[in-house]
């Protein structure tokens, strides 16, 4: 067990206002892998005024410098790829394979985006007899998730600090191995001092007092919908900007044209991805019912593949609440098909691929976000059921939709009330914008539509 002393707050490590640590647990033997300092409000007041120091500087350096910091950032990155990996394997569980392709990968390829966005947005445009100036919306308060614990850190990071403000991150206390890694990135790649500063704790502890400090401008929340209202609340009474990334409770539409096995093959892989534990999985997998048992056949068959490949999810709470929805599932009268509530492994935080048939929309499972491997399969009469059904809960983060013809498939999706949907197994792009509607967030991350979050609008008349 290694001990990780201070924050990393204003260019050095400094140490923690308090005593208290935080144990950083692994989810497979469930054994302490180290501890990081628990922050209180002391420390988020150092973090924010180190931030609130370097502003002026980092938002007046030229475009071109910030991208070449951010570009900087990418190859240290790029050059402790299986650090990260492992790192993120050691405190989330996830498989090797899958640190190295997602958890390290695709936060090198977010960093380098922004490099390159920073070096061409154009942060001055005129129209009319005005020229509108685009400039830093200030300090960034960016509190992170467990599930993909790089990428939401860079999600937030990179574009912020493309855009010229300084940020405060409050990493996840389940997974703060990794941030700590990225804030020694961030120094070794020559990021000015105060302009990124770390601060790990507790949510109630450091990041109530991160969201609530009136020195910060910008809120950024990717978590629950829950404490997305509450930070939402706490914002509004200082009428401060929030972008929230919330819960989702995507669906797969398999429309009666498209080619069924491989829309589900695909569908299932999709949910026990990180163990399901993505806001935007694939959870509502919507299927004709001519077609219906088939395709419960094909995910019954495709789940079982994945016993031993997935990893456990993050913790014993996170366990006990998945397989409380899966109690649910059945005693809400839904067929399981595949898995089941009882624990696959006497050690680790593991939950069985399980999959349901004959789920209703109206089912708690069918309504409300797992996190986990979970997966609903529902029946749908026509076209019009199944977009009755795609866009019937509060949520709308993502979704899936098949067809044989393109065409069809894009015609359907342009109807689904969700921020992303993805045709035929459309590939992720790390430049197109994420987000949700309704209860699934406010704004949008990566590419140019996530730098335009960091930026206030200024217009100078002539």
């Amino acid at each position: 067990m290694k001990a990780h002393d201070g924050m990393y707050i204003g260019g050095a490590w400094r140490p923690a206002a308090g005593q208290d640590v935080i144990e950083v647990v692994n989810p497979v033997d469930e054994q302490v892998i180290g501890t990081v300092p628990a922050g209180t409000a002391e420390d988020v007041d150092a973090a924010v005024r180190a931030a609130r120091a370097a502003l002026p500087g980092w938002a007046a350096t030229p475009p071109a410098e910030r991208a070449a910091r951010l570009a900087a950032l990418r190859d240290v990155l790029a050059a402790r790829a299986d650090e990260i990996a492992e790192t993120v394997t050691a405190e989330l569980g996830s498989p090797l394979k899958f640190s190295q392709a997602v958890h390290a990968a695709v936060p090198i390829a977010v960093a380098g985006s922004y490099a390159e966005l920073a070096a061409t947005y154009a942060f001055e445009e005129k129209t009319g007899n005005s020229v509108v100036h685009h400039e830093p919306i200030g300090v960034v308060a960016a509190i992170t998730p467990w599930n993909y614990p790089l990428h939401q850190i860079v999600a937030k990071a990179a574009p912020a600090l493309a855009a010229g403000c300084t940020i405060v991150v409050k990493p996840a206390e389940d997974t703060p191995l990794v941030a700590r890694l990225f804030a020694e990135a961030v120094h070794e790649a020559g990021v000015p001092a105060g302009v990124f500063n770390l601060v790990t704790g507790l949510g109630p502890v450091a990041g109530q007092a991160l969201a609530e400090h009136p020195g910060v401008d910008l809120v950024s929340f990717t978590g629950s919908t829950a404490v997305g209202r509450h930070i939402a609340a706490i914002a509004a009474g200082q009428v401060k900007k929030v972008a929230l990334e919330l819960g989702g409770k995507s669906a797969n539409v398999i429309l009666p044209s498209a080619d069924l096995a491989k829309a589900v093959n695909v569908g299932v892989a999709n949910v026990m991805s990180n163990s399901g534990q993505t806001c935007s999985a694939w959870t509502r997998m919507l299927v004709h019912r001519d077609q219906y048992e088939e395709a419960v056949g094909l995910a019954a068959t495709a789940a079982a593949k994945y016993g031993e490949r997935i990893g456990p999810v993050v913790n014993a709470k996170q366990q006990a609440r998945v397989r409380g929805y899966i109690e649910k599932g059945v005693a809400e009268g839904a067929r399981l098909v595949a898995g089941g509530p009882e624990a696959p492994r006497e050690t680790g935080y593991f939950v069985s691929p399980t999959v349901f048939a004959d789920v209703t929309p109206d089912m708690t499972i069918a309504q409300e976000e797992i996190f986990g491997p979970v997966l609903s399969i529902l029946r749908y009469e026509d076209e019009e059921d199944a977009l009755r059904i795609a866009n019937g809960t509060v949520y709308g983060l993502a979704g899936a939709v098949w067809a044989g013809d393109e065409a069809e498939a894009v015609a359907f999706a342009r109807r689904m009330e969700t921020g992303q949907v993805d045709i035929n197994g459309g590939r992720f792009n790390p430049l197109a914008p994420f987000g949700g509607y309704k209860q699934s967030g406010v704004g949008r991350e990566l590419g140019v539509h996530g730098l335009t979050e960091y930026l206030q609008t200024k217009s100078l008349q002539f």
